[in-house]
């Protein structure tokens, strides 16, 4: 279908400036289209394979195949590229769906475990939220995201077949669903899943002004009751859904059946998310469940490794810390009367709340020992507290025992968690307990701990936790937690929060321990053990040995037992910190980071500089004892930088390369030495000095690989200095074809910017033809794009969109009086990575209105 020119609606000046900017043009002020020379343009619109339309969009120039109910979902490839459309009834343009709404769209897809489905809503504004649900092949529900952020997102439990529904839950919205392409670790944080870990009915709120509005909201929507909270809990209020409370969790066809547990969270996410578009409400998010992160095993008495590994004994020659240094142990409490513990311990608090998780017959109260957490009768329970306490600082009694780290620094003991684990309130109250700030118990210790040790972890990335972490930071407190025992790249928490020194777990062989997990977020290793093995021969497990108790007979006997974990990582490094805040008392958590960054406080393992594995390598408590005595007597010094970027690559479609600067700022740093081992990828250096600084090439090989997502880091070290670059590749099926739904390629002049002509083509398969006849002399631009959302602009936020040559440089075609052929041009969805936060660029410079459709 053509059309011949009737209106336009460009950013004129935008394109105008990126056209002068690529050269061209000729000079002409305007084109003589009165000119009796008339040519022909044409070319080939390509679609990328994995680029697939939803089949029922808005507009009207297209016959909407339906993709709901979940029976007649859409099947797709993977991976794959999704553009599409949802609105509620009687809301968005007028088009297909504007009236009856086209509530939700169904996909079917075969996926493999760990992939990630991320969905980027391009609308997102007032009035307009979607939400992202997962199901199995046999209907039944698994997950669903459904915060009110730009982007939703859910990672694949197991291989097989699911059903992806996208579902407007207000509004009108394009939007971008990307299946494979992002690594879970990579995902935004925002989302509200139903497979996170958080107590079902509870509600943190922190209002705009203050806890007396809480009351009010209580009133005004009749569905949740303000939980009392004693003391000052900073400013967060606990709300909790009443019993009766019915939220609608479906609103279409669909009648998948939930559990009873799976509905109440549901019903929990959905209240956060209205109280979340409240003007007076901060923010609300979930109760998340935290856990202890270690592996218990049976009792054995023997040698502590571990401390010989990190140079303890030539530290202990040193310090063996001071009585004016507390560390906080935030865990399960501490069993205040083992023998390890005489003498050890500072007043501590038990914030658990629940009084039948914490076992103790009541809720929070100023008794911090560990009552326990066996769920049966004639099990022991873990008391993982004061495991990880004994190894911070047991005290040394030579006949008896174990040592601790740092034996003649103290324990405040605070606990968190239960019989069925903790939650992020009562997690934050002890983080400001500790700290010397307000919390729910009203009261404060008469000197703040040093050091806070949270060998514990549940939950994704929540603002109350951070919000506490940075309090306690800027208090002056040195924060160390363990990374966790999943295995995985994936970002957990606390650990990966800001300012936290996150810790994994090395064996006896200084290798990562095979549960201990990994990735950007790592900062430091320690000795965390491993229970399956006997590699030095003493007849015991290569654990970590410290204090606990055995309470299977119904009375507690004191013992000392090994466990493996990064929870018995982690009080390694507190311990470490506590003997240098012994020689050098005015440490802060600043000059730990960069002491650490420096490599002054470890023995570098894996690969050279900072890696994923291990951070900036193994603790040295030698090293670092030493370096804070010898920071203590000077100033600090300046420490040169590195500066890689981008820091991730994503070598997405048929590209096969991209380039990489690195550089060095304020200073030397030695030189650049670049380690990897990915058979695909290659760096070759461009432009780059003696020491190896300047600009790479990075290239890939699809040769032999099967289609699939491919992703992988390489390590850039620099002296002291390191940074890893994340790469995402994708090797596409080359028997599928893609579908970019229906397009309009625009012809339009180049110094007016005034659409001249239209050409309506079905952007399917490899390849489209378009053609312009009766073109006049002058500069033209060519561009096409889609219009789901039927608001009568092409290349708006989330259509597709392309350009001759390319979308970030449009290339000005002269006419003279010879036909022009082969202009061909790509026009796809692009990918969004989670840290542009946006689908406005680059296209948004190409935005033009129909010419079948006036506004």
């Amino acid at each position: 279908m053509r059309f011949n020119k009737l209106t336009y609606l460009g950013l004129s000046l935008v394109v105008a400036s990126i056209v002068g900017a690529c050269g061209g043009g000729g000079g002409s002020s305007s084109n003589d289209v009165d000119s009796n020379q008339r040519v022909v343009i044409s070319g080939n619109l390509i679609v990328p394979a994995f680029v697939v339309t939803d089949s029922d969009v808005n507009d009207i120039e297209t016959t909407p195949i339906p993709n709901q109910p979940r029976t007649a979902a859409q099947q797709v490839p993977n991976p794959v590229n999704i553009g599409g459309y949802v609105n509620i009834p009687r809301s968005g343009s007028s088009g297909n769906s504007s009236l009856s709404g086209d509530e939700e769209d169904y996909y079917l897809i075969d996926m493999n475990a760990g992939q990630t489905l991320l969905l980027n809503i391009a609308d997102l504004g007032v009035g307009v939220d979607l939400d992202l649900y997962l199901y199995d092949l046999n209907g039944n529900f698994i997950d669903s995201s459904i915060g009110t952020s730009k982007f939703e997102s859910l990672v694949i439990p197991a291989d097989g077949q699911y059903y992806i529904r996208v579902f407007a839950f207000d509004g009108a919205s394009n939007y971008l669903l990307s299946v494979g392409l992002t690594p879970a670790a990579a995902l935004p944080p925002g989302a509200l899943r139903l497979s996170d870990d958080f107590v079902p009915g509870d509600v943190l709120a922190r209002f705009a002004t203050s806890s007396i509005q809480a009351r009010e909201l209580d009133s005004a929507l009749n569905k949740f009751e303000v939980v009392n909270q004693q003391g000052d809990t900073g400013g967060v209020q606990l709300l909790r859904l009443k019993d009766n409370t019915g939220q609608v969790a479906f609103r279409s066809e669909d009648n998948t059946l939930l559990t009873h547990e799976q509905q109440q969270k549901l019903d929990t996410l959905l209240a956060i998310k209205e109280l979340s578009n409240r003007p007076d409400i901060v923010y609300a998010e979930p109760n998340y469940i935290l856990h202890a992160l270690a592996t218990p095993n049976d009792e054995y008495y023997g040698l502590q490794w571990h401390y010989p590994q990190i140079n303890l004994p030539q530290a202990w020659d040193i310090t063996t810390g001071d009585n004016s240094v507390i560390v906080a142990v935030i865990d399960t409490g501490v069993l205040l009367d083992h023998p390890d513990m005489a003498g050890q311990l500072t007043a501590g608090y038990d914030f658990i709340s629940d009084p039948d998780n914490a076992g103790d017959g009541d809720g929070i109260d100023n008794n911090p020992n560990d009552e326990g957490d066996a769920l049966q009768e004639g099990a022991s329970s873990s008391f993982h507290g004061t495991h990880v306490a004994g190894t911070v600082a047991a005290r040394s009694n030579d006949a008896q025992g174990a040592a601790g780290v740092a034996w003649d620094s103290r324990i405040m003991p605070i606990r968190v968690l239960g019989k069925s684990g903790g939650n992020t309130l009562d997690l934050v109250q002890g983080i400001r307990f500790a700290a010397g700030l307000s919390n729910s118990s009203g009261t404060v210790p008469l000197q703040h701990a040093d050091i806070i040790n949270m060998s514990l972890g549940g939950g994704p990335a929540n603002q109350t936790s951070r919000d506490a972490v940075a309090a306690a930071r800027a208090a002056g407190v040195i924060i160390v937690a363990a990374a966790g025992n999943e295995n995985t790249a994936q970002l957990s928490y606390p650990a990966s929060y800001d300012g936290v020194v996150s810790v994994s777990a090395v064996d006896i062989n200084r290798n990562r321990a095979p549960y201990s997990n990994f990735g950007s977020a790592i900062d430091v290793a320690a000795p965390g053990g491993d229970l399956r093995v006997d590699l030095n021969g003493d007849s015991r497990p290569d654990g970590v040995l410290s204090a606990g108790g055995d309470d299977s007979s119904g009375s507690v006997n004191y013992q000392l037992v090994f466990y493996n974990g990064t929870s018995m990582a982690a009080p390694h490094i507190a311990g470490v910190a506590a003997l240098m805040k012994a020689v050098y008392p005015s440490l802060s958590p600043a000059e730990f980071d960069s002491m650490l960054a420096a490599g002054d406080l470890t023995t570098d393992i894996g690969a050279t500089g900072r890696d994923d594995l291990y951070g900036h390598g193994l603790i040295d408590a030698f090293k670092a004892v030493d370096a804070a005595q010898q920071r203590g007597g000077g100033g600090t010094p300046v420490v040169p930088t590195l500066s890689v970027n981008p820091q991730s690559l994503n070598l997405s479609h048929s590209l096969q390369s991209a380039t990489l600067f690195i550089e060095q700022i304020g200073g030397a740093l030695g030189t650049v030495q670049i380690t990897e081992d990915i058979s695909w990828l290659s760096l070759t250096a461009n432009q780059v000095d003696g020491s190896g600084f300047g600009s790479y090439a990075v290239s890939v090989d699809r040769s032999g690989l099967a289609p699939a997502t491919y992703s992988a880091t390489f390590q850039i070290n620099a002296g002291s200095a390191t940074a890893t670059v994340e790469v995402i590749m994708q090797v596409l099926d080359v028997t599928l074809t893609g579908d970019a739904g229906t397009h309009y390629v625009l012809l339009v002049d180049q110094s007016t910017n005034e659409v001249l002509q239209q050409d309506e083509v079905e952007a399917v398969g490899e390849s489209v033809s378009y053609s312009f006849s009766d073109v006049g002399s002058g500069d033209y631009l060519i561009v096409a794009g889609s219009d789901m959302d039927m608001d009568g602009i092409i290349c708006d936020a989330g259509e597709s969109c392309g350009a001759y040559s390319t979308v970030s440089q449009p290339r000005v075609i002269t006419v003279g009086t010879d036909d022009i052929t082969d202009r061909d041009f790509i026009t796809s969805y692009e990918y969004q990575s989670p840290s542009s936060q946006s689908l406005q660029a680059p296209q948004q410079s190409l935005m033009f209105q129909r010419l079948d459709v006036q506004k």
